[in-house]
């Protein structure tokens, strides 16, 4: 309360007044304004509008610093909350094992099963490097109890400006996100490993396949995105590179400290001189092979002339070298199906002059398949034809140099038919790929419900696709497929959009079986409930055999990577928890991951139910009118927090269907209504129990670990609405009708999730969790009055409009980040 910070001497002791009104107000049904209004009169002596203005801004600042205080906190906190062994955690794992005689089924799974995490580049996440490096050193002297430091790191941080002054380019993104894969990850997932090898092998019979692999979007995330270039990519792909040389060479040091015997120092010396002048240069010539050979030469003459001694630390760099490449994580390529279909038909139409709209099936797929010319980007003018050109043609040159796991996945969004993966196969065909060369695992995203019912289909008819039959040979008979929780959820609700995927999965494993495809999903995953977030060690560990289980891939993103993997101890703890999620549903699954027909019927009609309700509230007159006026969906886009974006379609007018997963999920949040996290539930709930079927629903939440995980996300994201802060809207004369739904359908779904679950409060059997929560919402309060206060002004037409909209947008930071998982 007494930090130095610029003209703040006594916000501190302020905030807890505008929390007290706020905090008794709200639920009493005082407006935001009211409450604002009667803030000043009581509290302070400022009497015009710019001075209280001013106030306001320097509140944001401090609630904003309190956050990262108690981010850096809960952080410290984090080990001794979370023991080495329990549930989920390798030891126990090994534990349960040992004592039910499975060792020798988890040691064969553990070789046959890895865990690929995805980091993306969405705008969740606006921390500079800077605050990044401030909130890491706060942690590390609240954990060494260091009244000093905290108190001098408290002061650097009021002095550190939170935001960027400019949008974050791709680039930038890529920058953030590899200070963790630096600091955090190398380090993390080496351990992992080493303790996978202790626990389950030997050393004669050690484990040589990964168990973790890491997957990276920046830099190849062009979908919306046309600040993401081929040029970028190129840059990123370098930077991965340089990045991971750096980390060898560090690691490097400590390994020539022991090794300093003949016949070995002097080799280690010339590899780590080799790596130096190797990673200041984005065009290196050092090569993984190369690294390997050396490495381990020198290893077997620490055998044979050195009895082994420290081989143990030359091992251990040795198998990062294997894990991690000459690639650090593995760059994605995505891009939106409609502008594959674009660039298609002008290559097309430039080389044969044929309209590809006018062609039959058979004849798109010869002309896709088997070219009869080669495109060259200088032949055409529109930039995005350019850019995927050069795109695709210099994705060989960078297997080449980071090596195939560098960059070997191509993404394509909104897939619907197999012509949207056949385009991407012809793209690289196009560009002078002999089939052979094609070391790409082209993989459709199925993200809207119309696409996710189509998928069925796609699959049957390329899996017999002779050509694409062949492709799939030398990629030794495994497909990747990607769906959408995210876009599922914003199109099709929240019941119906899990359960889709979820029957969609099971769908397209058993079509793979039949056609002896290995069928890898990927799941694109968001930060909170309502895009697949939340429970997702449960959801995994709760899939039953009817889903194929060969690896668990999902998307990381947002504060869901500072907040679940940005320290070393929450790192390991989340990835060895998603990893062993796979084990615990493959090895020891247990009745609640089956569901029954009855069950089954049972999810189906609440799925319907719900379903219908969002489509209601969709086809509402004020459903987009409501999210544009009133909540805070026009001003993610224009903060300079991620460089998308936040809708597809440039310019034209919004349409629901070009509006990101993001923006949309996070304008909720802001509003503290989160609509997409349970809106239907209570409806389908009530409708089951009208028709006397209550019971069979509560046995449901008892035994299917898969409904169960649902539900308890639900009673999440219902654990972060606060209607009170909105309900002046409910007398809104255009609005006030639409208010009265969404609060009318948050206290049915409330109510009845609680019944069905037997508990008194929503997430009852999750107290650290929920105390979190707790205190995130109470820290935040004041932010959203002032929020809301200013949206209410820009309403009405301020003459100070401008300026309450700068409000609105360094608001939505504290916000955002005290959330941790909000969009």
């Amino acid at each position: 309360m007494s930090l130095p910070y610029e003209k703040m001497l006594n916000i501190g002791s302020l905030i807890p007044f505008l929390y007290d009104e706020s905090q008794k107000g709200l639920p009493e049904g005082k407006s935001p304004t009211e409450i604002i209004t009667n803030f000043f009169e009581k509290y302070t002596d400022l009497k015009t509008e710019k001075e209280q203005i001013d106030l306001m801004f320097r509140m944001i600042q401090y609630i904003e610093r309190q956050v990262v205080l108690f981010d850096s906190i809960e952080d410290a906190a984090f080990p001794s909350l979370h023991s080495e062994n329990e549930k989920g955690s390798l030891e126990s794992i090994y534990h349960i094992a040992q004592s039910q005689g499975k060792l020798k089924q988890v040691r064969e799974r553990i070789e046959d099963f890895t865990t690929r995490v995805v980091f993306t580049a969405h705008p969740t996440q606006f921390y500079p490097t800077n605050v990044q490096q401030i909130i890491q050193d706060l942690r590390d002297a609240i954990q060494q109890d260091s009244v000093s430091k905290i108190d001098m790191l408290l002061q650097q941080l009021g002095k550190t400006p939170f935001i960027n002054e400019e949008k974050p380019t791709p680039y930038d993104e890529a920058v953030s996100i590899i200070y963790y894969l630096q600091n955090v990850y190398y380090q993390t997932i080496g351990r992992l490993y080493n303790e996978v090898n202790q626990l389950f092998f030997t050393e004669k019979h050690p484990l040589k396949s990964p168990i973790i692999q890491l997957g990276f979007w920046p830099g190849g995330d062009r979908d919306g995105n046309p600040f993401v270039t081929a040029e970028i990519t190129w840059k990123v792909a370098s930077l991965l590179r340089t990045s991971i040389l750096k980390v060898y060479y560090k690691h490097l040091k400590i390994v020539q400290r022991r090794l300093t015997f003949k016949h070995v120092s002097q080799p280690l010396k010339e590899l780590n001189d080799l790596i130096y002048k190797n990673m200041f240069d984005e065009n290196g010539t050092i090569y993984l092979d190369d690294i390997k050979s050396r490495l381990q030469r020198i290893r077997t003459i620490l055998i044979e002339e050195h009895n082994s001694t420290f081989l143990n630390i030359l091992d251990d760099f040795i198998m990062r070298v294997e894990i991690f490449g000459l690639h650090f994580a593995s760059l994605d390529i995505r891009q939106d199906s409609r502008i594959h279909q674009k660039v298609i038909n002008q290559i097309v139409e430039k080389y044969t002059g044929i309209n590809l709209d006018n062609a039959t099936e058979d004849e798109k797929i010869e002309i896709l398949t088997n070219p009869s010319f080669v495109a060259n980007p200088a032949d055409f003018e529109e930039e995005i034809v350019v850019d995927t050109i050069k795109n695709v043609y210099q994705l060989k040159d960078i297997q080449k140099r980071n090596g195939e796991t560098g960059v070997n996945r191509y993404i394509i969004s909104n897939s619907e038919t197999i012509f949207d993966v056949l385009n991407v196969y012809a793209l690289f065909k196009f560009c002078g790929y002999q089939d052979e060369d094609i070391k790409f695992d082209i993989m459709p995203l199925f993200e809207t419900i119309h696409g996710l019912d189509g998928a069925e289909t796609t699959m049957n008819k390329l899996y017999n696709l002779p050509v694409y039959q062949a492709h799939l040979e030398r990629r030794n008979k495994k497909q990747s497929i990607m769906l959408g929780f995210s876009d599922g959820t914003k199109d099709g609700g929240y019941i119906k959009a899990n359960w889709e995927i979820y029957r969609t999965k099971e769908i397209l494993s058993s079509i793979s079986e039949k056609n002896q495809i290995e069928v890898i999903f990927f799941d694109g995953r968001g930060g909170p409930p309502a895009r697949g977030g939340g429970k997702t060690h449960e959801f995994y560990a709760s899939q039953g055999k009817t889903i194929a289980n060969h690896e668990i891939q999902i998307t990381i993103q947002g504060q869901t990577i500072t907040s679940n993997y940005g320290t070393l101890p929450q790192a390991k703890y989340n990835f060895e928890q998603l990893y062993t999620a796979g084990i615990i549903s493959d090895v020891f699954s247990s009745n609640t991951s089956q569901i029954s027909p009855d069950e089954r019927v049972l999810i189906d009609k609440l799925a319907t139910i719900s379903y219908q309700k969002y489509e209601d509230l969709k086809a509402h007159p004020s459903f987009l009118p409501y999210l544009e006026n009133m909540s805070t969906l026009n001003y993610y886009g224009k903060t300079n927090i991620g460089s998308r974006p936040s809708k597809r379609g440039g310019d034209k007018k919004l349409a629901f269907e070009d509006l990101r997963a993001i923006p949309f999920v996070g304008s909720w949040s802001q509003l503290k209504q989160n609509i997409p996290g349970y809106f239907g539930v209570g409806t389908a709930i009530n409708e089951l129990k009208k028709q006397g079927h209550l019971d069979e629903v509560k046995d449901l939440f008892k035994n299917s670990g898969f409904f169960k995980t649902l539900i308890q996300n639900s009673m999440m994201s219902m654990e972060k609405t606060y209607f009170p802060l909105t309900s002046y809207m409910k007398d809104d004369a255009e609005y006030g009708e639409f208010w009265t739904i969404l609060f009318d359908e948050y206290n049915l779904s409330k109510e009845l999730c609680l019944e069905i679950s037997g508990y008194s409060s929503l997430m009852q059997d999750e107290p650290l969790n929920k105390s979190s929560v707790q205190l995130r919402e109470k820290i935040v309060l004041p932010l959203l009055t002032i929020q809301q206060f200013a949206l209410n002004k820009i309403h009405h037409d301020s003459p100070l409009k401008e300026t309450y909209e700068q409000m609105v947008m360094r608001s939505l930071f504290g916000n955002i980040n005290a959330s941790r998982n909000s969009a």
